[in-house]
């Protein structure tokens, strides 16, 4: 996939530079540079090498002629870049201005480091972190998995790869979002590869299947572990919170020279399947689900059944004890071909429907408040910001069940705001709210299946408003076109219905699924590049001439596409 700047930068002040086969800055290597020089100036090719002390530059005797204009430009804008750097900022990495702007984070791919524990495409890496800094990226998201640093033996760990790569982004001037991936990689949306649980923990899930979460089918699903057995000593003598928690331990130990200047935006822990705090109820795995299905409830492994049968005699209910729901349809059926969530006498919306929805939403309530308990514990100390993730489960929400939204936790109809006791939870422990799908407009999608993810934005919005809490935001799908960026950047500034007009509240970051060759192509660069410019300009850009602000962003992209084209010839030229 070609990085292809060349035929923009090569008309900036008259310039003309040829580039053949330039290869992805995320995944290849460089195979030839050409350049047809102007009369006047050069850049040194430089190399960059990362090493334990940091980024340092080799000078080789290869030249990429240029103008003096763009050596000027580009240094100009380099020294701007390492000024935005050593602003002032708070313990959470926000700048100390009146108008903070969104920071733009960018994940990086599943396969970051290998199940090797060694760091993937090394050299292409540190030349795509360098075109991210260009672009005045704040940092990078990585997820930091449990299947690969623990996977071995209990109490085991192995932080090579990742030792490498968050020395190479500080070394860079990167921010890290690191997250505590405690799910397995594979069978959810955008899922490139496959990495399981620990192996002994997979053992034990083997020896235990209902350790898995389970559904009436008896379908067992092996992405996360049930949470009706986080306190049970289940995993050679420990319970998974325990497991969770002395990883976390772990890692603070291991990287605490790095939390406070390079780990300075978040740590987001992940407390469920794909990272997010919910039930596995629409795994894509062998086709079980396909969107815009309902999903099914989690509730049938013996661990979640004993808590429901306790919850029913307390309630002087035995009966509803005895299982979830058994008319609330399968997996890929919609709310009106179910009993349980039809708009009309629908079982939701019974006494037995409200008890059974109270208890399976308060098991994930109190599943993430054991675990944000251990891990504000574990880094508020070291001065680290924390953060979760909730789903953006947008289908079917013009419905008056919202079905997606009940399987998956989240006890969210129309008479019930299932959002506002998460972000009370989040708010007890200083977490941020991070959400998805802000970049989706409700049109965009299948008007059959009733969905409305600016609706549901907006009441994410206003829950994490209500119970004073950060809200951060994530796209759900890689979208590299302006009408989907300028839905990001409304949605970043809170600009969206009754959320907008309400001072200078913002989203705290906003991070852009994903790196990897599609974003390097030359027209997707010089979007993304200039919605960075745009977010980073916060409500003050917006608050100024909407022509003026996209002036500012093409200027932008042309200073840093050079960067980009910088950094290309830079590892073309090591021999």
């Amino acid at each position: 996939m070609a990085l292809n700047v060349a035929h923009r930068t090569g008309t900036l002040h008259g310039s003309q530079l040829i580039v053949e086969t330039v290869a992805s800055a995320a995944y290849e290597t460089i195979t030839s540079v050409f350049l047809k020089p102007p009369n006047q100036g050069t850049i040194n090719c430089r190399d960059r090498r990362i090493d334990g002390g940091g980024s340092r530059t080799i000078t080789r005797q290869a030249h990429v002629e240029t103008s003096p204009a763009v050596v000027a430009e580009v240094e100009a804008e380099e020294s701007m870049v390492h000024q935005e750097g050593g602003r002032s900022s708070n313990k959470d990495g926000r700048k100390n201005n009146h108008h903070n702007g969104v920071p733009v984070f960018v994940m990086m791919p599943l396969d970051s480091v290998t199940p090797s524990n060694a760091m993937n495409r090394k050299k292409a890496m540190g030349m795509s972190l360098q075109a991210l800094k260009s672009a005045g990226v704040e940092g990078i998201m990585v997820d930091v998995w449990w299947g690969l640093v623990e996977g071995d033996a209990p109490r085991i760990y192995n932080w090579g790869g990742y030792s490498e790569l968050m020395e190479m982004a500080g070394g860079i001037g990167l921010k890290v979002q690191a997250v505590m991936s405690f799910h397995q990689c594979g069978g959810n949306v955008g899922d490139s590869c496959n990495i399981s649980l620990p192996k002994w923990v997979v053992e034990e899930m083997n020896n235990d299947q209902d350790l898995a979460y389970t559904d009436q089918w008896g379908r067992r699903n092996f992405e996360y572990l049930s949470l009706g057995s986080d306190t049970l000593p289940v995993l050679k003598g420990r319970s998974p919170l325990q497991c969770y928690t002395e990883f976390m331990v772990a890692f603070r130990d291991n990287f605490q020279h790095l939390i406070g200047d390079t780990i300075v935006q978040e740590i987001q822990v992940g407390m469920g399947p794909a990272g997010e705090l919910r039930y596995p109820s629409y795994p894509e795995q062998d086709g079980t689900w396909k969107f815009p299905g309902i999903g099914a409830f989690q509730c049938y492994d013996k661990y979640m059944l004993n808590s429901l049968k306790a919850a029913a005699e307390a309630a002087e209910k035995s009966t509803w004890g005895n299982s979830g729901p058994t008319d609330a349809g399968q997996y890929n059926n919609w709310p009106e071909d179910t009993q349980f969530f039809r708009k009309e006498n629908g079982g939701w919306n019974t006494p037995y429907g409200e008890f059974f929805l109270n208890w399976y939403s308060q098991m994930l309530l109190d599943h993430g408040e054991r675990i944000l308990s251990s891990t504000t514990s574990i880094f508020n100390s070291v001065g680290a910001k924390i953060s979760a993730k909730v789903a953006g489960i947008h289908w079917h929400y013009d419905t008056q069940s919202h079905a997606p939204e009940l399987t998956a936790g989240y006890y969210n109809t129309r008479t019930h705001d299932g959002y506002l006791p998460i972000a009370r939870m989040f708010a007890r422990h200083n977490v941020v709210f991070n959400f998805t799908c802000i970049e989706m407009r409700d049109h965009e999608q299948p008007s059959e299946a009733l969905c409305a993810p600016e609706k549901l934005v907006r009441q994410v919005a206003l829950a994490t408003k209500g119970a004073k809490v950060a809200l951060a935001g994530e796209n759900a799908l890689p979208r590299y076109d302006e009408y989907a960026h300028e839905q990001i950047l409304q949605s970043s500034l809170l600009n969206i219905g009754e959320i907008g007009g309400h001072g200078d509240r913002e989203m705290c970051a906003f991070t852009y699924l994903r790196m990897n060759p599609t974003l390097f192509e030359t027209e997707n660069w010089r979007r993304f590049a200039g919605l960075v410019k745009k977010m980073k300009e916060g409500k003050s850009g917006v608050d100024r001439c909407k022509e003026q602000m996209e002036r500012e962003a093409e200027h932008f992209v042309h200073i840093s596409e050079p960067l980009v084209l910088q950094e290309a010839v830079a590892t073309a030229c090591v021999p």
